[in-house]
Parts: C-alpha cells; structure tokens; sequence
C-alpha cells in the first residue's frame, strides 16, 4: 500500500535500514534558478529499475547522455559538487541528491535540461516534499550491507572528515566562524532517531556578506538570492529568521549527505566532519569506495 505524503515524510529515515532498495512510485518536476550559474533549469525526477542507482540525463544535449550519481563521475568540488561523463556534466547536485538518498531513494533517472540543479529555497525541503508526494515502492533486489573495520579519513590543516567504524549510520559535523551569528556549531544526526526530513532537509545554504562581490566577480552565485540563501554580516543575520538555531551546521551536514550518497549506498559508519568542503567529502568517499566497494 502506497504510503500518504505525510507518512512518507514521517518514515522517510526508517527506509535507509530496509533489506530492499527502492524507487518513485510516480515522476515530479521542479524548475528554479541555479545558484551558480543563475540560469533556470527543469528538473524532472522518474523511477528507475533496480541497481540503476540515481543518474542524471542532459536531456538538452545531442544523444541525451547520462551522467552516474557515482564518486567516480565527481569532476569539480568549488563550491558545489560536479558530475562530468564525457563532455557532459551537471552541478550543484548534492541537494537534490541528499533529498534522495536521505529518503531512501536507490534508484532514480534525473532529466534535467541544462547544466545546474536549481537551488529552489537554498535547502532540500522543496525536492523531500515532491519525493514524499511521489510515493516510493519497494523494488525485489536487495540492498547491500557494507560496514567498516577500521578508522578512515581526509584533512586539510584543521580541517577533516573522517569515517568511523559504527553499529548505525550517523553523521556529526562541526564548523567554526569568526562572524558572532555563527559562531561555533555542531550536529549529529543519526537517520534511526530523527528523520531526514524534519531535522536536515530544511537547513538552507547561507554565505558571508564580506565575500558575496568577490565570488560574483569570479563568475560564482549569479543565481544566490536572500530568497534562496542565508546571508550573515558582522550585525547577524540580514535575512532572518532562521529556521534552526543552528541551521548553518544542518546545512553543511545536508551537503555531507548528499556528497556520500555518491558512494550509491551509505555503509554502516560514524562520520565526522569538521571545517570541511566538498572537496573533503568527496575525498573520503572516494577511500571510502576504494576499500569497500573494491
């Protein structure tokens, strides 16, 4: 029996434990503005058979080449995360995919018609509500189990991500800013205790009100608003309110989801993060591939 929209969202972590992988039950499109390029794009979410995994489609692009949600496809991690197969690429994906993963989708085909995932209102609220109206159904292959035998991580001066050997999935990040509003943070989020849903999804990227002209001199955040992002200045906030106290810290560790679930699968790990980038993230996923994905 297809679950209710409300049941979806209510039950959504509980799916990542599940014996079974999963796909939509239905497809669902958004369009918005991408927070780089600041270009519109549409994106449209479909099934996908089992062991397809989530994949995105350029389906504005001659022979519509698909491009793997996979570690392997990683290109460019400036922030955001990039896919590349070929010439064809796609970016700022972690959103979207964390909305996914964080669900408990497996498989799904992402059809998209240009080059960036639409940022919508800055967090993963917008594509978990969508998931949830689709519906998902259990497909007959199994999901596989991975779990770690010993420590593994990445640094760069202070800081890491490391992966840690675990009974149950969590994530604990940290951060660390000099500008009052933020300050010092920390989360952990274990997906049996608290849904995706209600306690990561709606955690919106923010940025620093000192460095917004000279990223947009770079070509970067064409498309950043203070309708789809968080802007923080040495008063606090310039568009308040937030919607955790400690929404910065949430959002990163949204953007940690999204970056393992490039690993198709999240193993049986503690992940602990602190001052990291994707660059970071995407680091250990690779080492982290490497030894149990072989």
């Amino acid at each position: 029996m297809k679950e209710t929209g409300v049941q979806q969202l209510e039950h959504s972590s509980e799916r990542l434990f599940e014996a079974s992988q999963y796909t939509l039950a239905t497809e669902f499109e958004r369009s918005g503005v991408g927070l780089h390029s600041g270009v519109t794009t549409c994106v449209r979410v479909l099934p996908a058979a089992a062991g397809e995994g989530r994949y995105f489609v350029r389906v504005d692009r001659a022979g519509v080449p698909s491009i793997p949600a996979r570690i392997a496809a990683v290109s460019q991690t400036l922030l955001s995360t990039e896919l590349m197969n070929g010439e064809a690429s796609v970016r700022t994906v972690e959103h979207l995919l964390a909305a996914l993963a964080g669900m408990g989708v497996d498989n799904a085909r992402i059809e998209i018609d240009g080059a960036e995932v639409p940022l919508l209102d800055g967090s993963a609220r917008e594509w978990v509500e969508a998931i949830a109206q689709s519906g998902l159904v259990a497909q007959s292959a199994p999901r596989p189990v991975y779990t770690l035998k010993e420590p593994i991580w990445v640094h760069q001066g202070d800081a890491f991500v490391a992966a840690l050997p675990a009974p149950t999935l969590r994530f604990t990040y940290g951060i660390d800013f000099e500008l009052p509003a933020i300050g010092n943070q920390w989360y952990s989020w274990t997906p049996a205790q608290e849904s995706f849903a209600e306690a990561i999804a709606p955690a919106r990227t923010f940025g620093l009100a000192h460095q917004i002209e000279q990223l947009r001199q770079n070509g970067l955040i064409k498309g950043g608003s203070l309708e789809n992002a968080l802007v923080c200045g040495t008063e606090g906030w310039l568009n308040p309110p937030l919607r955790f106290s400690n929404e910065p810290v949430r959002h990163k560790l949204l953007d940690l989801v999204g970056d393992l679930s490039l690993l198709g699968i999240f193993p049986l790990v503690h992940v602990l993060a602190y001052k990291a980038s994707h660059s970071l993230h995407t680091q250990l996923a690779r080492l982290v591939a490497q030894l149990l994905l072989g």
